[in-house]
């Protein structure tokens, strides 16, 4: 799905530790991110957590999300429906150790799956959080059919709301 981005920060590291440019305007628009953000939130959350797929019908977020600590399986499902990629997902390990950020635009859900003992996502949006237009999409739904790396045996630890999401073939989507 061409419209969601890995974003491979350049990283100056030595015996000190490390420095990197997390968000820079003009680098990024040459990736083609060109958006402004205008809210930035911290999720943590401990091993086995599950969270979303989260979206808003109205001020709809574009989402720049990293892990500052441990690592998680990021998934994007692509809800617009005239993208030839209407109901694909793409699902990625972001982790403080790779140092990989992942661009999903808006008109996309966005969850993910908590894979070390504790980790801290922090994600910047291009909207701010509106309770009335947000919405959410089973990270169970058989249609997506996700391939969440969650161990045999294992349930996943989702909120109620989460619990309660609506399944893809009746969830609020984009034209």
């Amino acid at each position: 799905i061409k419209d969601v981005k890995v974003v491979d920060l350049t990283v100056h590291e030595d015996d000190r530790g490390f420095f990197m440019e997390v968000y820079q305007k003009k680098t990024f628009a040459q990736a083609g991110i060109i958006s402004e953000f205008v809210h930035d939130n911290h999720s943590s959350s401990r091993q086995g957590v599950l969270r979303g797929l989260h979206y808003q019908v109205s001020h709809t977020q574009g989402k720049l999300v990293r892990v500052v600590s441990g690592e998680i399986f990021d998934v994007a499902v692509d809800l617009r429906k005239s993208s030839p990629n209407f109901g694909q997902w793409m699902g990625f390990n972001l982790s403080a150790e790779n140092k990989t950020m992942l661009w999903i635009p808006a008109g996309f859900a966005h969850g993910f799956y908590t894979l070390s003992a504790r980790a801290d996502v922090f994600y910047k949006t291009t909207d701010y959080f509106n309770a009335a237009g947000e919405r959410c999409i089973r990270w169970d739904d058989p249609t997506l059919a996700i391939s969440w790396p969650i161990p045999d045996g294992h349930e996943p630890l989702v909120s109620l709301k989460d619990q309660a999401g609506s399944f893809f073939k009746d969830a609020e989507v984009f034209a």
